[in-house]
């Protein structure tokens, strides 16, 4: 998911004091197929792909490689490549990727982001992956929803507006969205066919009921709404996910109470307002700790 890249460019300055640029590691060969259930999970050649919920806008230390796709060297990817020490490991997630950009450069500020999928190897054998929540617009979304609320900030004023004529349109959109998911987890698959493929799903940004308006300017009546999108994206990726050989890290479910209205220490997404350094609407440092427990606990399967 991304906030407006405009917002996310403008914070950066505050981050770039603290730039510094992973060292690069020698190639592995890997001989045989991993089975993600193993206890002791390990793998060879491992790249991450995938959106800003990924990547780690604003959490330090950002990357350079380049600059706009604001990767942290602290985001998932990176820890997990670490806790499971993976020398041979690349991390091609970007802030502002669409499911488009796997498979075409995007263009970010001071650079490019090649195609994503251009890191796949045949020997690679972990691939993790964060995407679809620019496709659905997610971020245009509670921009569209904080407006309205400030009108009507007890009602449900954007659930209005997206089922006005008897359609959610934002529920369309997590439909249309699902086929190009699809699409990227077959095309990981024909380019690494023997990696263990993780399919991470979003942190949970509101609790279920109530909300906390003004500090997280979303109407109380429309945080079951906003809650209930993010259940459906997060259902579509589960699906699409035990379709297309990949296996899910329910990174929604795992993170409930740590929601963008809890307290400092206890949330994992920073509301919009941060009060750690973090990207607004998107994980913090503690927040990527989690994710990468959740999807360590993924890869060792029961027991591990």
């Amino acid at each position: 998911m991304s906030v407006s890249r405009r917002a996310l460019i403008a914070t950066a300055a505050t981050a770039l004091a603290l730039v510094g640029v992973p060292t690069s590691a020698g190639a592995r060969t890997v001989s045989s197929p991993r089975p993600y259930v193993a206890q002791h999970y390990v793998a060879q050649h491992y790249v991450a792909l995938g959106d800003s919920y990924a990547a780690g806008p604003l959490i330090p230390l950002q990357r350079t490689d380049p600059v706009g796709c604001l990767r942290s060297t602290n985001n998932y990817p990176a820890l997990l490549a670490a806790i499971l020490q993976i020398r041979d490991y690349t991390d091609v997630s970007c802030s502002g990727a669409t499911t488009v950009n796997m498979t075409t450069p995007q263009a970010v500020t001071l650079g490019t982001n090649p195609p994503q999928f251009s890191a796949l190897r045949p020997d690679t054998d972990l691939v993790t992956l964060t995407i679809s929540g620019n496709d659905i617009g997610f971020g245009d979304i509670l921009a569209t929803c904080t407006r309205l609320s400030a009108r009507d900030p007890l009602g449900k004023p954007c659930e209005r507006q997206a089922t006005a004529g008897g359609t959610d349109r934002y529920a369309q959109r997590i439909v249309a969205t699902a086929p190009k998911v699809a699409q990227v987890l077959e095309g990981i698959r024909a380019r690494s066919p023997r990696a263990t493929v993780l399919l991470v799903g979003y942190l949970r940004i509101l609790p279920p009921t109530l909300g906390c308006y003004p500090v997280f300017p979303i109407a109380r009546g429309d945080v079951p709404y906003l809650d209930g999108v993010e259940q459906r994206l997060t259902a579509m990726l589960a699906d699409q996910a035990g379709h297309h050989g990949a296996v899910f890290v329910d990174s929604y479910a795992g993170s409930l109470g740590h929601d963008a209205c809890q307290l400092p220490g206890v949330k994992w997404v920073e509301g919009t307002a941060p009060t750690s350094p973090a990207a607004p609407v998107h994980p913090n440092l503690i927040g990527m700790h989690a994710v990468t427990s959740l999807a360590l606990d993924t890869l060792r399967g029961p027991g591990g």
